[in-house]
């Protein structure tokens, strides 16, 4: 197919089940997520963008059952009605083309198929789920290895309790009406899980004692933030001798000269360059910010380090990059602990004295505040462009704060509120946000458009009239 390629859309984490008619709720597969492009050809891509059509050639019914569509869904394996993530990555690595054949018939994978986002051309991300899903049934037959993803409406809690008695990894919610946000981790989907889990960078690892003398301690695990590596502790548990020696042959050629990460514990790290991304499990996040008791579940090859960022987790946890830059000790700013007043669409402006001056631009969404550095000031006149930086997401108490940060913690300078309010959101997407403000000084249609040709935190911010195309 030669359109659009779509990036999958995530889903947030919530603390607990809950029941709502508002919201229907599917089973959480571990697997591996895949888009699937049913053309002329056959095109299945990874989240990281590998092509699996080859891996999987049992898959090669979604082309006849499904033509002319763009699936969203997940691969998985089945063995007594149970997932075996172990032998499914078994078969993702394998590379010998006689042996991924024999396993296509010993060791059949499954594609679920739990959305639609195109069919004959036409995107349907922006209609509403249920007219996705109507449309799934509708124009997606279900084969031998292909099937479609049941759901039930209402009754997330008794859902959630018969998929863990199944030995499920949890569930997922979709509000109804909720269109697709392709590369978003949007709050129209939420995930439970039965037990909780993360998707670290490996920035380096311990030196072995006594029975693992000859192989490592434990791992440094750290979250990728707008490319900047932040420390969440180390695991040392869950692994057999077989994962031992697995995983110190992989990081053996990825051996840094220096520490690849700030903030870690001391003592003796063999450092490496962060390209192994492994999958923790873990009890809560401490204060400080690094996972209590975390334990390994697998190696994730199936995902990039870049993959590995904090708004995986629950919205406590997304602060953890703007917790890890300062000592609470120090700085008068606000933890993120206590309840904040939340409309859901609140925004801040702060003018802010550090070593140059320059305004912060916060808005509030998905539980925290999205924020960028604005050096020149908010724009005035229609057409007008600033720069504008994205920073690490803030608190939503840091909407009323206004302080002096002292000198030599990050940010020194004096924080004061320059306008505050609320916003109509018109746009949210991974490279463009466009908003209607309502406050005392900033009023008017906004937009953020990502600046490609600069660095990864360079935007643009720019006063628009009602004409702008969307």
């Amino acid at each position: 197919m030669n359109g659009p390629r779509y990036t999958p859309m995530l889903a947030r984490t919530a603390d607990a089940p809950f029941s709502s008619p508002e919201w229907i709720f599917e089973v959480k597969w571990d697997g591996i997520r895949a888009i699937a492009y049913a053309g002329d050809t056959l095109s299945i891509l990874s989240r990281n963008g590998k092509e699996m059509a080859g891996q999987f050639p049992e898959l090669g019914e979604i082309r006849e059952l499904a033509p002319g569509c763009v699936l969203d869904g997940e691969i998985v394996l089945l063995r007594d009605g149970r997932n075996d993530i172990q032998a499914l990555m078994g078969r993702f690595q394998e590379s010998n083309p006689r042996q991924i054949e024999a396993d296509s018939r010993s060791l059949p994978v499954t594609y679920v198929a739990f959305d639609i986002l195109e069919r004959d051309g036409v995107p349907l991300i922006h209609l509403p789920l249920e007219e996705r899903r109507r449309i799934l049934e509708e124009h997606v037959k279900e084969g031998k290895y292909l099937v479609r993803s049941r759901a039930v409406q209402g009754e997330g809690e008794r859902y959630y309790d018969e998929a863990v008695k199944r030995g499920l990894e949890g569930i997922v919610a979709k509000r109804l009406g909720s269109p697709y946000e392709p590369g978003e981790r949007s709050g129209y989907w939420v995930k439970v899980k039965a037990l909780r889990t993360c998707d670290c960078a490996v920035f380096g690892y311990t030196k072995g004692e006594g029975t693992r003398a000859g192989t490592f301690g434990a791992l440094i695990l750290g979250l990728c933030d707008q490319g900047q590596g932040v420390y969440i502790g180390r695991v040392g548990t869950g692994f057999d001798q077989a994962d031992l020696e697995d995983i110190l042959s992989k990081l053996d050629g990825l051996k840094a000269d220096g520490p690849t990460l700030t903030d870690a514990e001391k003592g003796e790290i063999v450092w490496v360059h962060p390209r192994l991304v492994v999958e923790v499990a873990y009890h809560s996040v401490t204060k400080e910010g690094r996972l209590r008791m975390p334990r390994l579940v697998r190696i994730r090859t199936d995902k990039k380090p870049e993959d590995c960022t904090p708004d995986q987790l629950g919205e406590e946890e997304k602060l953890l990059p703007y917790k890890a830059r300062r000592d609470f000790t120090m700085t008068p700013e606000p933890r993120g602990k206590k309840a904040a007043v939340s409309t859901g669409n609140s925004f801040v402006v702060h003018e802010h004295h550090a070593r140059h001056l320059h305004y912060d631009l916060r808005l509030e969404r998905e539980g925290v505040l999205k924020s960028w550095a604005v050096p020149k000031g908010i724009p005035g006149a229609t057409g007008e462009k600033h720069l504008a930086v994205h920073v690490e997401d803030h608190p939503l108490e840091y909407g009323t704060f206004e302080g002096t940060i002292p000198e030599g913690e990050y940010g020194a300078g004096t924080v004061s509120i320059w306008d505050s309010g609320t916003y109509d959101t018109l746009v949210w997407k991974e490279d463009k946000v466009e908003v209607i403000f309502h406050g005392n000084r900033l009023h008017g249609r906004y937009a953020l458009v990502k600046f490609k040709r600069a660095g990864d935190k360079d935007w643009l911010l720019l006063k628009t009239s009602s004409d702008v195309s969307r």
